[in-house]
């Protein structure tokens, strides 16, 4: 059976700033497709309890006024956390577009509200089906030329993916589903022949490979305009980013 036929999940976040392990998550969608069944669609506002920046509302278009009439974050993350839980006990692909950030929001913000881990909640799933097509571009199509050309938008565009509504959280679930059905139907002999544990495996290694060259231009040929520092650190850590370490941690 072809990706573009099993059923499969799609999750995406739109949250208060670029930060996964301190931000919040304003909305958040879920996008089930495939399996000869009818796609089904899941969206979340949540109030998250700070004030959004304006950099922020400028992405997803939610301001601090419609967000205080969003549900309570703990309700909410839980009930996110189980609809993602389902959807991996049953054995579904989960993908979302540079999943990193999305996967270690949420880890964070459940953390922070004082319940159930997404691994405490999958108790005997060994492998992860996690499927990330920002990942998966920067492996089969290394020259992509141009600022800005591996966000969301180009590559749907590259791939064929046409949206009318952008960075909405569901349209960007969408988005990164159908990414992800035109990547396997095109490199098939590449992707189709790795089983989910495979296919972690590789996107870990893949990931750190890409962030440690993405490093290596910021700190020599980066100008300064463009955050170019000798000393500038990315963190390759997929599917989890883990949190900066404190002053005094050891």
């Amino acid at each position: 059976m072809t990706f573009a036929a099993i059923r499969k999940t799609a999750f995406d976040t739109e949250t208060t700033g670029p930060d996964p392990t301190q931000d919040r998550i304003v909305t958040a969608a879920l996008v089930v497709r495939g399996g000869g069944r009818d796609d089904k669609v899941m969206s979340w506002l949540i109030n998250p309890g700070i004030p959004i920046p304006a950099e922020a509302t400028e992405v997803h278009g939610i301001d601090d006024a419609q967000a205080a009439e969003g549900a309570d974050p703990k309700e909410a993350l839980n009930d996110i956390a189980e609809n993602l839980a389902a959807a991996l006990r049953y054995g579904m692909p989960l993908i979302a577009f540079n999943l990193s950030f999305d996967w270690t929001v949420l880890a964070c913000e459940l953390a922070r509200n004082g319940l159930p881990s997404m691994i405490e909640r999958l108790p005997g799933v060994s492998t992860l089906p996690l499927v990330d097509p920002h990942v998966i571009d920067k492996q089969v199509d290394r020259y992509v030329k141009g600022t800005g050309m591996r966000k969301l938008k180009p590559t749907a565009e590259r791939y064929g993916v046409e949206l009318e509504d952008w960075h909405t959280a569901e349209a960007d679930a969408l988005a990164a589903l159908l990414i992800a059905e035109a990547q396997f139907a095109k490199f098939s002999r590449q992707l189709g022949a790795m089983g989910p544990r495979q296919l972690f495996a590789a996107q870990k290694a893949w990931r750190v490979e890409q962030q440690a060259g993405l490093q290596k231009w910021f700190r020599t040929k980066a100008t300064a305009e463009q955050g170019g520092d000798p000393n500038k650190v990315i963190d390759g850590s997929w599917p989890l980013i883990p949190a900066p370490r404190q002053a005094g941690d050891h």
